[in-house]
This record gives C-alpha cells, structure tokens and sequence, in this order.
C-alpha cells in the first residue's frame, strides 16, 4: 500500500495536479503509515537520480496549528532537486506546485551527527551554519485540507527551498546560539507591505529546540534515517504561511542575529 501512496503522490507532484486526501481512501491511515509512504517516497526520488541532502519540519509554528487542523511537527526530506541557493533579490519559480504557500525559516547546516536526548547547548555546538531561506510548501489535496497523516505522506507538504547566503559560525558563537535564535525577529512583507511578523521562538521556542524534537522523533523511527553531519534542517515557519502567486515580491527584515533577510520575485 505504502509504494502505490507515495507513487501516487510523487506523480501528482510532478504534474502540479492534485488527489483525494489518502485518509478519505485508505482506511485507518495514520503517522505511521504516512512515515512508511515517506520513506517510499524518497526511494522513488533517489532511484530516479535525486539526492536527499535534509530535512524539513513543519508545524512547528504552534499559532498556525488551529488554522490547519495539525496540532503536532511533523518532517519531510528535502532534495538536492528542491534546494535553490539564491541572492537577495533573486526571482523564484514556484507555479509548478499545486497550491504554493510561502514560509520565512531559520536552516541549519550539521557539523556533526545529532542523537535523541541531546540538550540545546550540545545541540549548539554542533551547528556549522546558519541561514536565513524561503520553504514554498504546496499541498496535493485540495483546499489545504488534509489530517496530519496526510501532510506526512506528503513528503511534509515540501516543495522547495529557497536558501539565502549561509553564515558559517565561530566556535565562541556556537555557545549562545539557541537563545539567540530564539530572540530573533522576521517581518515579512509582500510587495513591499507588511504581511506578517514572527520570532525564532515561535519554531518550537526556537530552532534549536526544533531539531531536538526531529532527532526524539527520529529514534522511534525503524524506516527512516537518524540526523546525520553534513545535512541541512529548515526548523518551521516563523510566520503564518501564506499563498504566493507570479508577479509578487515578498521580502524579510531580521533584527537580533546577524543574518541579512531575503527579496524574491514570483515567477
């Protein structure tokens, strides 16, 4: 059941289109069925020639939980074919994906492998980079509305991300860095007005503290891989996630860590 899900999904998301929630169809489809349609989901992409290179988590913004229907994180595999590294001002191609909503985050680069039961200082100490990105999330079920389940099944409902300049950290930074995350303000603007604004502490009190619940959720997880060095993690959207469409230009402003924010044009 898991391999013809995750290949109905994978065509779906090749093609733009869009199906039936899989809780409608397939009778008692839950997270651990949607983890198993994810793992075949990433066999699919890697056997056609795509790389994983990390991971997405969502809805760890817990302000939007109500607007969806998803009270819990949840993760996805980002691709080498999904990841887009760009300049402030850059033009992004999104009409491909169905339904896409735009999301400010904070990325991390692992320097070193990240284990279940690690506090937020050693989980600290092992961050080479951060960065400032763009995830476009996209749903294949209609409306945006689907169960948890499905949202996992979805590869996490990623479709791409759109990574800004990458600060590589002094070791005497590392020391500090979940609290400074976590202080750290986002304004979001589209089209020059202001849309929205968040703070790291709203990605699970901050994104450190995101990571460490991926590597807990990930060690009861017998079909997918542990967090391992040399992968990058987007930590959840600081902002509400909102719907973007060409001709539109949105736009971030950080204050309280040095990252500069982004500029893109829809297209």
């Amino acid at each position: 059941m898991s391999t013809s899900v995750a290949a109905e999904i994978l065509a779906a998301l090749d093609a733009g289109t869009q199906i039936a929630p899989v809780t409608e169809r397939v009778p008692a489809f839950d997270k651990q069925a949607g983890y198993a349609v994810a793992a075949q989901l990433r066999g699919l992409r890697l056997a056609r020639g795509e790389t994983a290179i990390g991971r997405k988590i969502g809805f760890t913004n817990r302000d939007i939980w109500a607007e969806y229907s998803v009270y819990e994180p949840l993760w996805g595999d980002v691709y080498d074919s999904t990841l887009h590294d760009i300049d402030p001002g850059a033009s992004i191609r999104v009409s491909h994906l169905p339904e896409p909503r735009i999301e400010p985050e904070i990325v991390l680069g692992l320097g070193q492998d990240i284990h279940p039961g690690m506090g937020v200082d050693d989980i600290a100490q092992s961050i080479e980079w951060v960065a400032h990105g763009f995830e476009i999330v996209q749903s294949v079920f209609p409306g945006w509305r689907f169960t948890v389940a499905d949202c996992i099944a979805d590869g996490g409902l990623h479709g791409a991300l759109f990574l800004g300049p990458r600060r590589l950290l002094r070791h005497e930074e590392q020391g500090g860095l979940a609290a400074s995350l976590s202080k750290l303000q986002v304004v979001l603007h589209r089209d020059g007005t202001r849309i929205d604004e968040g703070s790291g502490a709203n990605v699970l009190d901050g994104p450190i503290h995101a990571l460490g619940y991926l590597a807990q959720v990930l060690a009861d997880d017998r079909l997918n891989p542990p967090l391992r060095k040399g992968e990058l993690v987007t930590t959840g959207t600081m902002t509400r996630a909102f719907p973007v469409k060409p001709g539109e230009r949105w736009s971030t402003t950080i204050s309280g860590f040095d990252l500069p924010g982004l500029s893109v044009e829809i297209v």
